[in-house]
C-alpha cells in the first residue's frame, strides 16, 4: 500500500533530519525534494540552461557531494522560482510519493502542491536566528570561513524569496500539523513527528 508523509518548511528548520528519522522509523522511502533543485543548481552553475538541466535529471545526480556547498543552495533557491523548472520536476516527486511501501518528501510546497492528498502533512519551523546558527555551527564544523550575521542575512533573504515567489510559495497547508523546533532537542522534535504519524499509519506500532 502505499502512504504519504510530506513535511515542509524553511532552510535549517530540521525537517531533513526528522524526515529521515520518519522514514527510518516506519521503513518509508525517503525523498529530499530539495536535493532536485540543488542538483539543477549545480548543473546551472556549471552552464546549463535551467528547464534544460531540470528535464535531463537523474538519480545519479542526487548523489554528488557537491550539492551542500553555499553557492549550489543559493542557484537551487534562484532557479526553484522558475515555474517551468518546478513543472520539470513535478512529475519525478509524484511518482516517488506514490511508491508502495510509503513514503516521506520533504520541501516546500509538498503538502500543499505535489502531495495535496497526504496522508500526514507536517510544517517544520524554527525561527530565523536559531537556523541560522544551525547553518552556521554546521559550516563552521566543515571548516568554513563564514560569519554568523552574514548567514543570518542568507536565511532571512531566501526566505523572503520562498515566501513572496509566484511559483509554489513557501506556506503551511491549512491541515498540517505545525512543529516548532526553536526550543527542541532533535529528539523531541523526532519523537513529535513520528507520534503524528503513529495517529494515522494503519500499521503503526
Amino acid at each position: 500500500m502505499s502512504f504519504t508523509v510530506a513535511i515542509d518548511g524553511p532552510a535549517a528548520a530540521g525537517k531533513g533530519t526528522i524526515s529521515k528519522a520518519v522514514a527510518a522509523r516506519f521503513g518509508f522511502a525517503h525523498l529530499d525534494t530539495g536535493l532536485l533543485y540543488r542538483a539543477v543548481g549545480a548543473k546551472v552553475l556549471a552552464g546549463a540552461a535551467p528547464v534544460a538541466a531540470a528535464r535531463a535529471l537523474s538519480p545519479v545526480d542526487l548523489e554528488r557531494d557537491a550539492l551542500r556547498t553555499p553557492a549550489v543552495a543559493q542557484a537551487a533557491s534562484e532557479i526553484a522560482v522558475n515555474a517551468e523548472v518546478r513543472a520539470a520536476l513535478v512529475a519525478f516527486q509524484h511518482e516517488f510519493a506514490c511508491r508502495e511501501g510509503g513514503a516521506v518528501l520533504d520541501g516546500r510546497d509538498i503538502g500543499t502542491v505535489i502531495c495535496p492528498q497526504a496522508d500526514v502533512k507536517l510544517f517544520v519551523t524554527a525561527s530565523p536566528e536559531t537556523r541560522a546558527r544551525r547553518r552556521f555551527d554546521e559550516m563552521v564544523n566543515k571548516g568554513m570561513d563564514v560569519a554568523y550575521d552574514s548567514v543570518l542575512a542568507d536565511v532571512r533573504e531566501r526566505d523572503a524569496r520562498d515566501q513572496s515567489r509566484a511559483a509554489s510559495p513557501l506556506v503551511a497547508a491549512e491541515d498540517a500539523i505545525l512543529l516548532d523546533t526553536s526550543d527542541l532537542t532533535i529528539e523531541a522534535a523526532v519523537a513529535q513527528a513520528i507520534a503524528a504519524v503513529d495517529a494515522v499509519y494503519p500499521d503503526a506500532g
